[in-house]
């Protein structure tokens, strides 16, 4: 995550490459900025740069991975690519409260409903959870999956900790007991990129994939609900991304209220809102599709009920909509708009554009080995092949015998 935006009580966050920017929406208070490139840095010994299996690590560019904001908005946690964990106090004013060092890079952070806890998952499947009360304190090994982690978040009842992996699996398990399963959250065809538990519905579980579809779980069951493949919603289908693949949901957010959910793909310049309805049989129920003017990078609600995108564009890179009627309209001139671009612009205006777009997924596809049409066709070659040598050595063959014949006749 190089750029993400987001809310901790009236502060909008901004993260882009190795700087968070906090910039206040209701009152007239100077920026907070904190810059990775800057911050303390931990000697290394070698057994530090080396991962268990005996590889060595890259050394990390300072860029922000993830951040992530406690329910009551009085804590934000970040990690980066040189494995720093940042903790800060965000109320009353900001404070840094202490730098830790994760395992490995991670990809996804949560803070427990309680606050007492951070769990951190990476890149090689495991969960640490990090004291909050204890900010000096190193981690300690939560549970760990077989394939990399992308997304880690709670349930509301601050029972269970929902984590999804590379390998299409989303796993339920027991905070108090993680190696106590509760269920597996199974059907996506490829990696899990995004996990949302609605504010409105406590017992029920969002999950976004690689594979283009957005499914709704029960997840203490493990039972699926209900599978919308998002391709399908477009209009005309396929035309916002390449025909031969699918679109990666990249961000499921909720409306405070819960009654919206907006889902953000990669590349695809458009927000796709559903109502989650419980009462129905068709819980998720298509409602509008917001259509931007450039690509979306990210996008978070405001406590109205507002939803900020940030869109790859010099021009208006950050535009706020607001549900009005049946559809959502932009909505250019509240002054928390102008005071936040304001703020980060000298940031933005640095960014290369050719860096912005850039796929985050692309890596995470797995090749299927079910692709039955490439192998018949790859073993018809192989056989035509063998053929043709086959053929040409029994006429090498006979141009032999009819040469040792003609020599033995003419003698």
């Amino acid at each position: 995550m190089m750029l993400a935006v987001g809310f901790c009580g009236d502060w909008f966050i901004f993260t882009c490459y190795t700087k968070l920017v906090a910039v206040h929406t209701t009152q007239s208070r100077e920026a907070f900025v904190f810059d990775c490139s800057t911050a303390d840095k931990k000697i290394k010994n070698t057994q530090d740069n080396n991962n268990s299996d005996g590889t060595s690590e890259e050394p990390g560019s300072d860029s922000i991975l993830a951040f992530a904001v406690s329910p009551s908005d009085k804590f934000l946690a970040l990690t980066d690519d040189a494995k720093r964990l940042v903790l800060f106090h965000c109320d009353p004013s900001w404070q840094c409260i202490s730098i830790r060092y994760v395992v490995r890079r991670c990809t996804s952070l949560v803070f427990t409903q309680a606050e007492d806890e951070l769990l951190v998952a990476d890149k090689s499947g495991d969960v640490y959870s990090f004291s909050v009360e204890e900010p000096q304190r190193e981690g300690e090994l939560k549970m760990g999956h077989l394939s990399m982690l992308l997304a880690v978040t709670m349930s509301p009842d601050n029972r269970y900790i929902i984590t999804a992996d590379r390998d299409e699996k989303i796993r339920v398990s027991h905070l108090k007991s993680p190696y106590n399963i509760q269920s597996f959250c199974l059907g996506h065809k490829q990696f899990v990129s995004a996990l949302l538990v609605p504010s409105a519905q406590p017992h029920y579980l969002l999950s976004g994939s690689g594979d283009g579809t957005l499914m709704l779980w029960d997840y203490e069951s493990g039972q699926r609900l209900q599978s919308l493949d998002l391709g399908e919603l477009v209009d005309p289908p396929s035309s916002e991304f390449h025909k031969d693949r699918k679109l990666t949901v990249s961000r499921i957010n909720s409306s405070p209220d819960g009654h919206y959910i907006a889902v953000q793909c990669e590349r695809a310049s458009s927000v796709q809102f559903l109502t989650l309805q419980q009462e129905s049989e068709e819980k998720l129920v298509p409602h509008s599709r917001l259509l931007l003017p450039y690509c979306p990078l990210d996008m978070t609600f405001d406590t109205e009920g507002r939803l900020w995108v940030l869109m790859d564009s010099d021009d208006a890179p950050l535009q706020v909509y607001r549900h009005t009627h049946s559809s959502w309209e932009c909505d250019s001139v509240i002054p928390e708009l102008n005071t936040v671009t304001e703020a980060f612009r000298q940031h933005w205006e640095r960014l290369e554009a050719s860096t912005r777009t850039s796929s985050n997924s692309e890596h995470l596809y797995t090749t299927s080995f079910d692709n039955v049409a490439l192998y018949l066709q790859k073993k018809k070659q192989r056989l035509e092949e063998q053929q043709l040598k086959r053929t040409l050595i029994q006429e090498s063959n006979n141009t032999k015998k009819k040469s040792g014949s003609g020599a033995a006749s003419s003698s």
